[in-house]
């Protein structure tokens, strides 16, 4: 009686063991935690850091993102510094094409202690084309 309830036993251990086992593989391939039947979905992280790019031997630069704004960031110097803020999710723009500002007036450059160069004259007519 003794070596039967020892195998009942072993029999139920192995068995919890291989739906312990199952359970497990299919969270893994599912990509959630295995204890997320129980506890639920974490919920979204609300901070992180989105990049982050070394400057020098002491100074990062992070780009960190919180409920959706992204912030850059310098550290590591003598004090820590909020380059820029509310930075919106602009991870690929379009290439907008800047418009091409036209001169108003053109002139020829001076190098230093040139005078100013006389304005050319206005066209004259040529004496060939004015008796035509």
């Amino acid at each position: 009686m003794g070596d039967l309830l020892m195998y009942l036993l072993l029999f139920s251990l192995l068995a919890l063991a291989i739906v312990a086992g199952i359970w497990v593989l299919k969270s893994y391939m599912n990509g959630q935690s295995p204890t997320a039947a129980f506890f639920g979905p974490r919920p979204e992280p609300r901070i992180g850091v989105v990049e982050q790019a070394s400057v020098d031997g002491r100074r990062r630069l992070l780009l960190v993102r919180r409920d959706g704004i992204e912030h850059l960031i310098m550290t590591g110097g003598p004090v820590d510094v909020v380059i820029e803020t509310g930075i919106g999710d602009q991870r690929a723009p379009e290439a907008i094409e800047a418009p091409q500002a036209t001169p108003v007036f053109t002139r020829q450059p001076r190098a230093f202690g040139q005078q100013q160069p006389a304005q050319p004259p206005l066209m004259q007519p040529s004496p060939d084309r004015a008796a035509e």
